[in-house]
């Protein structure tokens, strides 16, 4: 385990020793009642604490990712093609079609985070209080049904409309991949897994580029080819939607797939994050906590800068590559490699992030390639000839792509608590949603064919994201030195090791155990993993940097 127990008569409670004391006198203690509250706890309560193998546990992963892993690839596949066919659609003659002026087009790359970002308060809440495999399945329906409706809009009204509908539905889909990532697997193995199904952004890319290519050769005197792309897109959504509904547990404890042993090592295998699995419980102390952590706007910051860069470059990516002279349906194709870069970099960084088990260091080395391929978009000139150097420029700045599945992972790793883990990712997706909103209108299609002003604005993004890279451990640091003094208060030692990141090979020689013996070092009761605790009063919480 994380701890030894803490010697007899000494104080488990938390709240005396909490080392963050701005935090503690704002907050209220938890009641009795609720350091059972994670439903983790009382199913181990329930069904009684299991003894199991390095190979027993390596098979009940492999049935994790096989189930849970491909449905999180789809959901945000989907939710990505959707959001992204409007750039898909912007070199099909979607702004002559709709009669929108510049500015419009960019309302509408905006109007979808206004929905995201109104609805996020909403989306913490559902998700504590409702089953996240239900939830989540839901919402890829409904914002299907809107993308297919977007066929119907022929106007800026009713396209912004849409839009903002699209978003709203849609402001549950990258809180619930996190929330799902922190259910089923350890901290550990968090980094890879956010990766992968954050690299369906890269996917989409190559997908939705190639599927516009071949969408985009239909005539019609009835129907504008941005109509079919929407229509199609759409249509493929709620069709998955419906197959996630069907396939999708709420949590272990409820994987029905799963035999009740398999059930057991799934949840008691997470007892070493130290954040808990699921409560549906909503604790205001810890949404308030959220507000007063130092850590929500950090990550808030970061994310902000670098949704800035890419909602800009996002929306107005095909537009740029067109006006280095290319064809419209030259451009589209282009977009490919940016895709495949995005795939390969958001998987890289994540590798070796774990590897290295330096998250913030990884970052701001990534940062380096969207700030070299800006430079290069800034400083080449358009003549003709330098087209390859512009793509090139391009290309690196499609890195970008890898930083945000990191921002997620790492908020996620570093926050402790069913409710406060959800309100701390809500207050990075309003992060997201205002970066998104602000950067479409840093571009615009007066400024082209060099789009200077938003090409500076997103170089700014990306220096300001590798220095935050290189500072935010620092504090981590800092908050990781507390704990283990607080640790020493109550009589446990300072130094613990934090199991939920050791790798594979690292965590075989001790797991099989007397089940006795496993009894005697620690219980459901007196073991902070399953007792609701944010990560700042929780002094068995280590920060990862």
């Amino acid at each position: 385990m994380a701890s030894e127990p803490s010697e007899p008569g000494s104080s488990a409670m938390v709240e005396h020793v909490d080392p963050i004391s701005a935090v503690r006198a704002a907050s209220n203690a938890a009641p009795p009642e609720t350091v059972l509250a994670d439903k983790a706890a009382k199913f181990i309560s329930e069904h009684g604490e299991i003894a199991f193998s390095y190979e027993d546990e390596r098979a009940v992963l492999k049935r994790v990712d096989m189930r849970i892993l491909p449905l999180l690839l789809g959901a945000y596949f989907f939710q990505q093609l959707d959001k992204s066919s409007l750039s898909y659609v912007s070199i099909f003659g979607i702004i002559q079609d709709a009669n929108l002026a510049s500015h419009e087009y960019s309302w509408l790359g905006s109007i979808l985070y206004f929905g995201q970002l109104a609805f996020q308060p909403l989306a913490a809440f559902l998700l504590v209080r409702l089953p996240t495999g239900k939830v989540i399945g839901t919402a890829i329906v409904l914002w299907g049904a809107s993308e297919a409706l977007l066929a119907a809009c022929t106007s800026f009204s009713s396209l912004v409309a849409v839009r903002f509908l699209l978003g709203a539905f849609e402001a549950l889909i990258a809180p619930s991949c996190i929330a799902i990532t922190q259910m089923w697997w350890r901290r550990s193995e968090q980094t890879l897994r956010t990766s992968y199904w954050n690299a369906m952004n890269g996917v989409t890319q190559i997908f939705g580029s190639l599927v516009t290519y071949g969408l985009g050769h239909i005539m019609s005197n009835t129907i504008y080819r941005y109509q079919i792309i929407f229509l199609f897109c759409g249509t493929l959504t709620v069709l998955y939607g419906i197959i996630f509904l069907v396939l999708m547990p709420d949590s272990p404890m409820e994987a029905k797939y799963m035999s009740e042993r398999e059930q057991l090592i799934a949840v008691e295998r997470l007892r070493a994050n130290q954040m808990g699995v699921a409560s549906r419980k909503w604790r205001w102390d810890h949404a308030l906590e959220t507000l007063l952590d130092l850590k929500t706007w950090l990550w808030f910051l970061i994310m902000t800068s670098i949704s800035i860069a890419s909602g800009g470059i996002g929306t107005f990516g095909n537009l740029i590559v067109k006006d280095f002279g290319y064809t419209n349906f030259n451009a589209i194709l282009f977009n490919i490699p940016f895709g495949v870069i995005q795939v390969v970099s958001t998987i890289g960084a994540a590798a070796l992030a774990t590897k290295l088990r330096r998250k913030g260091l990884v970052l701001a080395l990534v940062s380096l390639f969207p700030i070299i391929g800006t430079i290069l978009m800034i400083t080449v000139p358009r003549n003709g000839h330098t087209k390859g150097v512009l793509l090139f420029g391009y290309y690196l700045v499609s890195f970008l792509g890898a930083i945000t599945p990191m921002i997620f992972t790492w908020q996620g790793q570093n926050t402790g608590g069913d409710t406060k883990k959800k309100t701390t990712t809500a207050v990075v997706i309003t992060g997201m949603c205002a970066g998104n909103i602000i950067g479409p209108h840093l571009f615009d299609t007066k400024d082209a064919p060099l789009y200077r002003p938003g090409l500076i604005s997103a170089l700014v993004q990306f220096a300001f994201v590798g220095v935050m890279g290189l500072l935010i451990p620092i504090y981590l640091m800092f908050l990781n030195k507390r704990h283990g003094k607080a640790r020493v208060q109550i009589g446990k030692r300072a130094d613990i090791v934090d199991e939920s990141m050791l790798k594979r090979k690292e965590m075989q020689q001790p797991q099989e155990r007397d089940l006795e013996q496993k009894q005697q070092e620690t219980s459901v009761e007196d073991d902070n993993g399953f007792q609701d605790r944010s990560d700042l009063k929780n002094e068995d919480f280590i920060y990862v940097y």
